[in-house]
């Protein structure tokens, strides 16, 4: 809070600082832009060097600005060499702009702490840049979604029937977990989401960063390193490091408006967003911007095939009294006239993605101090409100331990609604000090999720007396971190052709909270069905924290960094880190990392590096517990997530011994990688670009969720003890895994008839295997396959080939004057689902589950769009994502459901707290969703200002 209230106070000082008179004499400039070929260049942006004082080339070319006499004129474009030029006392300046090499050409700064950043074909890991222009040019209004189709390397796809997952999308970098990536904001580390995906999503057991928090408006480009960088930037850089630059050198006001909705006319979209940059009188800046977003949902569900809606049992299934042909024919006929008498609609889930309604702002400042010595002081500072709604599993009338018929004759859809807010704040000093570069700075983020239940009721409580709605408990995590950070750059090292020394120190903070929710979200009333037959305890569909479950946990970790980097010649660079971390609840690590790029030709370069990463387990890792009711057909089984500290956990189990018996497994740890990469940079001509990098990423002690351990078994029996509990799952340092991939870019600008062409191709192709699983002893010595629940086959499939093992990516994009057309389409590779029944096929009823295991193929999904620069200040642009209104396959489980509807159709590749499809869940969400063709028009208004 002191460092929020302080920051505040600079900002105000700052902004009264920055508001001084302008004494120069100023006169109008005019002039014309064209490109190289000659032809008129609109909407190229025009700037007084320092300021914000700017404009934009009309649909000729042309352009008017008032500026001082000794002004310097800036001149940039997409695809354009920027070029400055001194007035030197004219008012007439026409200018002429070269094209730029190609896009892939940009400067970057992650992955290096050198004090000048490199073109991104000239570093020692493949970086992809990602510009404000492509965030705008399709339909995709959220960072992970964007990312999704802009680089092959990363993937997120978003969830249905997931508790909070549906709220906050699970992404991957390289085929890695959500939590292998590590996120940062102008190069700051950016806090995780409250969050941990205990559900059958990908990405199960991890805690990602919620990128959809940070507003669009307010990005200047996104840099992606494919590379390990733990010793750089510490924990989670194990597959790689996202690094969102923000705005700071916006002219006037940039905003838009976009419209949208699926071919099938739901999922509409509302979105609008702003930015507006402020020049200090060229000692500083001032970025503001803001994004409203209202987002509906969308459901393909399929037709419930239960037999029996009103009058059956145990999931919609005949009775056992129904124990001939021509009974269950009778009361088939009975319900199905109840049915209709109802007007009950059989297409009773909602699988899609959630409502959402997003307001977010940031605020991105810089000021210039004192320039003798480079002092100056920045702030960034942003803050989200996100409420979404999202369905769980339809409770059937005939589900009597789930409903009251007296509430909710019909029976009932519950929702699960979330309130997510995030916060955070980014102050520091910069300075020059016996010729280092210092950083100060101080990194604040925190993350809210509470639950709310509606639709829903506690069962357990007398007949209609039960509340529709209920509090069910918040999670928040919050994250402070402190930096001091050294950068010089010497060109008189010994016989080194330059040298680039950082060196710092990090002191970090974490907490995380779990708040209980009201009594009646979870407590057991009493209610009895028939004798020996309870109702369902808590909230239907997400049951709140309890009073045991709540948690308040902190830690703090102490780092210190060295990162050297040399052109040792012209043409070899060489750069070398380490990093040393103690952590309080675990201890200490190192990671180190060597890197080199060499060139073989002046126009082709190969690159490569080794290094060894480390990933500390998530304090929601650690401490998450939570008891909660699971219905599995139709039988409600008390599940409890008990944290790693727990005896139940840590223990070992002695047949026969008193006192707390355990699945002895041990404390948890950090995960530890070990990262190969080699790759090869070519430059094709002038126009073109290609980078080709294959990478192997070895991970010991990966940390898992495990799957559900059930009283059934005598050892889980005798563990579990007077417990009120069926099944338990905790987690582990469980797995080691290999995973093995390639990424290729292609790049090529070239003028094509009046106007120009660029091309663009990018693939990633990776694989993942599981090499080996870490048990206990207790687990290893039960004959009855406890080994196969601590990791499952659908766990291995999840981590193996849940989501897409490669992904193409080919665009390209036409312009001529005021027009330009984008078209992309994106190869999302197959994936598979895998059963988990098959680890125990003796349980099964004699029923082939191996055919449910199902492979998905790889489907091309199309983007569109056509732009229109109606004059220099407003532009339409129209299109549709997925224009071809392509689907992934269907589960084939649908195929196999029977009349009485026995285990075969149960089971939904990413079912939830009850995993009963019965023909309702169609598509496998984990390539590219299941929203088909969606159709958007957006407007984009540009405001320069002007003195």
């Amino acid at each position: 809070m002191k460092t929020r209230l302080l920051s505040t106070y600079l900002l105000l000082l700052l902004l009264l600082l920055g508001s001084g008179p302008l004494w120069a004499q100023n006169v109008t400039v005019t002039g014309r832009v064209t490109g190289a070929s000659g032809a008129a260049q609109p909407g190229v942006t025009v700037l007084e060097k320092g300021t914000t004082n700017g404009t934009s080339t009309d649909n000729d070319g042309r352009y008017s600005l008032s500026v001082p006499t000794s002004a310097t004129l800036v001149f940039s474009a997409i695809g354009s060499q920027t070029q400055q030029i001194p007035l030197s006392g004219r008012t007439t300046l026409d200018v002429r702009l070269l094209d730029a090499a190609t896009d892939l050409n940009e400067v970057v700064v992650t992955g290096s702490r050198a004090s000048e950043g490199r073109s991104n074909i000239l570093t020692t890991a493949p970086v992809d840049v990602i510009s404000a222009r492509e965030i705008k040019v399709f339909a995709q209004t959220d960072v992970a979604q964007i990312l999704t189709y802009v680089a092959p390397s990363f993937q997120s796809s978003r969830q249905a029937i997931s508790d909070g997952t549906d709220h906050v999308d699970p992404a991957s970098l390289r085929g890695l977990g959500p939590d292998q990536v590590l996120v940062l904001v102008n190069g700051k580390r950016r806090h995780s989401s409250a969050l941990v995906n205990i559900n059958g999503t990908v990405g199960r057991g991890s805690v990602g960063t919620d990128l959809n928090t940070i507003p669009n408006a307010s990005i200047k480009r996104i840099e992606v390193l494919r590379d390990g960088a733990a010793a750089q930037y510490g924990s989670d850089a194990i597959a790689g490091v996202i690094n969102i630059q923000l705005k700071d050198d916006t002219t006037g006001v940039q905003a838009s408006s976009t419209v949208g909705e699926t071919y099938e006319g739901d999922g509409r979209l509302y979105q609008a967003d702003a930015n507006v940059g402020v020049g200090l009188n060229g000692r500083g800046y001032l970025d503001l911007s803001g994004q409203f977003s209202n987002r509906g949902y969308t459901n393909r569900t399929g037709a419930d095939t239960a037999p029996l809606i009103y009058l059956g049992g145990n999931g919609g299934n005949y009775p056992a009294s129904a124990d001939s042909e021509q009974k269950r024919r009778e009361l088939k006929a009975q319900d199905d006239a109840l049915v209709a008498q109802n007007g009950y609609d059989r297409k009773n889930l909602r699988l899609g993605q959630s409502e959402a309604r997003n307001y977010g702002g940031f605020l991105n400042f810089g000021y210039t101090l004192l320039p003798t010595i480079g002092l100056e002081a920045y702030i960034t500072a942003g803050a989200t409100h996100r409420t979404g709604k999202a369905a769980g599993f339809y409770r059937l009338p005939n589900q009597l331990t789930q409903t009251d018929a007296s509430i909710y004759p019909n029976g009932f859809l519950p929702f699960i609604n979330t309130t997510i807010g995030d916060q955070s704040i980014i102050s520091g000093l910069r300075l020059r000090v016996a010729g280092f570069d210092v950083d100060l700075s101080n990194t604040y983020g925190r993350n809210a999720l509470r639950f709310d239940i509606s639709n829903t009721l506690n069962a357990s409580l007398p007949v209609g007396l039960s509340p529709t709605n209920f509090y069910a408990g918040t999670i928040a995590f919050r994250q402070n971190t402190s930096n001091l950070n050294f950068t010089r750059r010497f060109t008189d090292v010994a016989a080194l052709s330059t040298l680039n020394v950082a060196f710092g120190l990090e002191y970090r903070d974490d907490n995380y909270q779990i708040e209980a929710g009201e009594r009646g979200s979870y407590a057991s009333y009493g209610r009895l069905i028939a004798p020996g037959t309870p109702a369902a305890a808590g909230a239907q569909v997400f049951p709140g924290y309890q009073p045991t479950d709540a948690v308040n946990r902190s830690r703090n970790n102490t780092a210190g960094y060295i990162d050297l980097e040399s052109d040792i010649t012209e043409k070899l660079l060489v750069s070398v880190a380490g990093r040393a971390e103690r952590y309080s609840d675990f201890g200490n690590n190192f990671s180190g990392k060597v890197a080199a790029r060499y060139s073989i030709l002046p126009d082709v370069a190969v690159r490569g590096a080794i290094s060894n990463g480390f990933r500390a387990p998530s304090l929601q890792q650690r401490y998450f517990t939570n008891t909660s009711t699971q219905f599995v057909q139709g039988a409600p089984n008390q599940v409890l997530t008990v944290n790693n500290d727990n005896p139940i956990v840590r223990n070992s189990f002695t047949p026969g011994a008193t006192g707390q018996q355990g699945f002895g497994i041990p404390a948890l740890k950090q995960e530890e990688s070990l990262n190969y990469s080699l790759g090869v940079t070519a430059r094709i001509l002038r126009t073109a670009s290609l980078t080709v990098d294959a990478y192997q990423i070895d991970i010991e002690d990966r940390i898992v969720l495990s799957s559900q351990f059930s009283r059934a078994n005598a050892t889980v029996a005798a563990i579990l003890g007077s417990l009120p509990v069926s099944q338990v799952q905790f987690f582990a340092n469980a797995i080691d895994t290999r995973t093995r991939g390639i990424d290729v870019v292609a790049n090529n600008r070239l003028d094509l008839g009046p106007g120009r062409l660029t091309l663009t191709v990018a693939a990633n192709f990776n694989n993942t295997e599981v090499r080996k699983v870490n048990s206990s002893s207790t687990i290893d010595a039960d004959q009855t396959g406890l080994q196969n629940t601590l990791f499952d086959r659908q766990q291995r499939g999840r981590i193996e080939t849940g989501q897409p093992r490669s992904k193409i990516n080919l665009t390209a994009g036409y312009s001529v004057g005021i027009f330009s057309v984008e078209a992309r389409t994106v190869r999302f590779g197959s994936v598979e689902y895998r059963d988990a029944r098959l680890d125990n096929p003796a349980a099964n009823n004699g029923f082939l589950f191996s055919s449910i295991d199902q492979t998905f193929s790889a489907k091309w999904v199309t983007d569109l769009t056509l732009s229109v620069q109606l004059n220099k200040e407003i532009g339409l642009t129209v299109g549709a994502n997925n224009i071809f209104d392509v689907y992934p396959d269907k589960y084939r489980l649908n195929e196999l459901n029977n009349e009485q509807n026995f285990a075969v159709g149960a089971l939904a590749y990413n079912s939830s707290r009850d995993n009963t499809n019965r023909g309702r869940t169609i598509y496998n969400p984990n390539q590219f969703g299941y929203n088909g063709g969606f159709y958007f028009a957006r407007l984009l208004v540009n405001l320069p200002t002007s003195k």
